[in-house]
């Protein structure tokens, strides 16, 4: 008996309003295909088409590809497109926290 791991992706994909849509499949290539023929008219992209493949990341492990979904499906736009860029730096820099309880907006007393 032969065991073959299965691989999955994270992807993000661009769509004609300009808004981004993110997901999980072990087929990427299939995936795009459906999204771009509009299978499922209740589906996010189906009224959003053409869509565009901007962003894939493999995964081994099908819960690090879950729990990465996830994460980005939470990021803003912003944080989304740094990501695609593949600038690590300004991703780093949005995912600090600006609000007024930020530890970093209080001052040590002297």
């Amino acid at each position: 008996m032969t065991y073959t791991r299965r691989s999955y992706f994270v992807y993000i994909l661009k769509c004609a309003d300009n808004s981004y849509y993110t997901g999980i499949t072990s087929d990427l290539e299939r995936r795009i295909a459906i999204h771009q023929e509009g299978h499922d008219p209740d589906a996010y992209t189906f009224s959003r088409r053409p869509i565009e493949l901007v962003y894939a990341e493999y995964f081994l492990d099908p819960k690090a590809a879950i729990s990465f979904e996830k994460q980005i499906k939470g990021w803003t736009r912003a944080k989304k497109e740094a990501l695609i860029a593949g600038d690590w730096d300004k991703i780093s820099f949005l995912a600090k926290c600006k609000n007024d309880s930020s530890h970093e907006n209080f001052k040590k007393e002297e």
